[in-house]
This record gives C-alpha cells, sequence and structure tokens, in this order.
C-alpha cells in the first residue's frame, strides 16, 4: 500500500475530523492539501466527487473546532485550521476583527522573532517613505505584536499581515510551466518585479530575499506583490542593522545568492537585483532569447559594483531590450492552469 493509498484509506474509513486530521494544525494542513489533490473532482474527471466533498466537510469541522481567538491591545483575530508552512514561520488563516481577512505569522522558532520584527520594520517604513502610488507592490501590515501560547508558555513574535487572494508565487508557475515561461508573458513580470524593488530601494529598504517562492503574481490583472520582509535591510532611515548585511539565507536557495551575502559584507541594490534576476532567468528557462540571456548576466556578475545598483533605470534598459526584440509592448492575457487547491498568501 503507497502512502497516498494509505492517505485515502483514512478518508473513507473517517467519521469526524479527528478521525482524520488528528491534533498537529500542520500536518493536518498538508494531509488535506494531499487528499485535495487526489480527489479533487477536476484531476479525477469527476469520480471523486462525494470523497470531496466529504473531505471538506472534515476539513469545515477541523477548523471550526481548532479555531483559536488571539486578542491584541488593538485587534482580535480568531484563527482557522489552515496553515502555511513559509521558510522560518508558519502563518495562519485568520479573520481580523470579525471582518477582515489577514494572515498572522509566527516563527516557528520563538530565537527568530528578530526577522519577523525586521519585517515589521520594513513594512512600517515602506509606505512611511516610499511613494504612495507603488504600495500595491508590497504587503500590508496591520500591526506587529508578541503572542505568548497558553499551552506552552511560549511567546513568540507575530506580524498580521492583510491576505492576498488570486496570486501565486513565481515558484507555484514555474512548477505550472517546468520547461519556461514565454519570455514575453515573463516581461511584465520581470517589469514589475523592478517597479517594487525601485519603489523599495528608494524608500530606502533593500528586501534580501528577492526569491520565487517571494514573488507573487496575479495572472488576469498582471500584478505583483514582493512578500516576506523578513530578510530585508533597512538603509540610513532606519537603524535596526548598521551593519547592512542580509541577516540569513533561505538553505535551498544558497547558490543563487551573489557572494556579498554569504561572505557577510554589506548588501547593496545590486543583491536584489541579482537575486531577481536568478528568480526571473529560472522561471524562462531555455526560453530567453540570447539577448535577454546577456542582460541577465550583466546583472549577476559576482562583483558587486559591476552589477546594476538602479532598478529604475534598468527597467528603462529592459524596456529598450523588450521593444527591440518584441516591437511595442501589448498586453498578452496570462493563465495559471486550473489547479485542485487555491493558493493563499501572506506578506
Amino acid at each position: 500500500m503507497t502512502d497516498d493509498d494509505g492517505a485515502l484509506l483514512r478518508l473513507r474509513r473517517a467519521r469526524t475530523s479527528a478521525d482524520l486530521f488528528g491534533l498537529d494544525p500542520v500536518a493536518a494542513t498538508r494531509l488535506y492539501r494531499r487528499l485535495a489533490r487526489l480527489v479533487h473532482p477536476d484531476v479525477t474527471g469527476g469520480a471523486t466527487t462525494d470523497a470531496f466533498t466529504h473531505l471538506n466537510d472534515l476539513w469545515r469541522d477541523y477548523k471550526a473546532a481548532t479555531s483559536t481567538t488571539i486578542t491584541t491591545r488593538r485587534h482580535s483575530y480568531r484563527l482557522g485550521g489552515d496553515v502555511i508552512e513559509g521558510d522560518l514561520a508558519n502563518l495562519y488563516a485568520a479573520t481580523h476583527d470579525g471582518t477582515g481577512e489577514v494572515v498572522v505569522k509566527m516563527p516557528r522558532d520563538p530565537r527568530d522573532g528578530d526577522l519577523i520584527e525586521r519585517e515589521a520594520v520594513a513594512l512600517r517604513q515602506l509606505p512611511k517613505d516610499g511613494q504612495d502610488g507603488f504600495l500595491p507592490y508590497v504587503p500590508r501590515l496591520v500591526e506587529t505584536f508578541r503572542h505568548r501560547d497558553p499551552t506552552t508558555g511560549v511567546t513568540r513574535q507575530a506580524n498580521a499581515i492583510v491576505r492576498l487572494d488570486g496570486f501565486h508565487s513565481l515558484a507555484a508557475v514555474h512548477a505550472a510551466y517546468p520547461d519556461g515561461v514565454d519570455p514575453r508573458d515573463a516581461a511584465w513580470m520581470w517589469r514589475r518585479l523592478l517597479v517594487a524593488l525601485g519603489f523599495a530601494h528608494r524608500a530606502g529598504v533593500l528586501h534580501g530575499a528577492v526569491l520565487p517562492e517571494h514573488v507573487l503574481i496575479h495572472p488576469e490583472r498582471h500584478g505583483l506583490v514582493l512578500v516576506d520582509w523578513c530578510y530585508s535591510v533597512p538603509g540610513c532611515h532606519a537603524a535596526a542593522d548598521p551593519s547592512g548585511r542580509v541577516p540569513a539565507m533561505v538553505d535551498r536557495y544558497a547558490d543563487w545568492y551573489p557572494p556579498e551575502v554569504p561572505e557577510r559584507r554589506p548588501a547593496s541594490p545590486a543583491t536584489d537585483i541579482h537575486l531577481a534576476t536568478r528568480s526571473m532567468t529560472h522561471l524562462m528557462a531555455d526560453k530567453a532569447p540570447k539577448a535577454m540571456r546577456l542582460f541577465a548576466k550583466g546583472c549577476t556578475l559576482s562583483a558587486q559594483n559591476r552589477r546594476p545598483d538602479d532598478a529604475w533605470r534598468l527597467l528603462r534598459e529592459l524596456d529598450e531590450l523588450l521593444e527591440r526584440l518584441y516591437g511595442r509592448r501589448r498586453f498578452r492575457p496570462f493563465h495559471m492552469p486550473t489547479a485542485p487547491r487555491k493558493e493563499n498568501h501572506h506578506g
């Protein structure tokens, strides 16, 4: 019997949500997503409609039974059972003051609370020092607070961030198009990513981890949001880290980082541009034309001072390249393949 067979047998035998999902919310979420992929009618041609309905009934019961309310000095958050695992934190879908949809982000290791606070510093600084017209490119922080787990007594730093709907990470886009995205489609994503970076850099903040999971796009609207600012480096407008170093690396992307990050040297806008370029070339795979590959090579040179460090200027250069390659800019509809589950994202 395979693991999938075992999971399906548990679903068939389950009479209550506890029978199927147990007590661990992270394990429960993983199991739900796995089963949803296995029994979704779009995948099975409608053959598992009853199983899918049963699964969702049990999941709804589970979330209702395990919901928790966190009350801070300013707000209350009712957490559901849907847990998203980020690089260093778990993200809990929540209702904000009974109405707004948010995610509450808490580190799995309480010692990573400084990175959660670093994100809060960045998300406060961006609207304060950046141009209002570009705020849709970054998440909106509701508040940051400390939460003491009533069961374990462990205190964690937490951020509450407005939830994003209809967005997909570049990692999900790559998974949907493993042979590479058409460069004409990647073009609007790259352009908007440079806008997000230009906005942040002028506001005095480096992102520090411009990686596929942290770049979200909205296919229909051609929107983009740059999320997960836990690795950010405040500039001259904040004194959170005068060293100027990126505080941590995402291990699975260790070989993507430019040398200044693993060598613990000060970062710069050229650091973000390097990582953004790696994300975009990874997305296009072998489909990028030679001129675009050469453009990307110049953005990923080892020497930090030889890389572009002005995202706005680089955007103009990219536009010139795109016009030479494809002519005047035109709107191209972009679609993600139908997926068994909807992605939920945080900031």
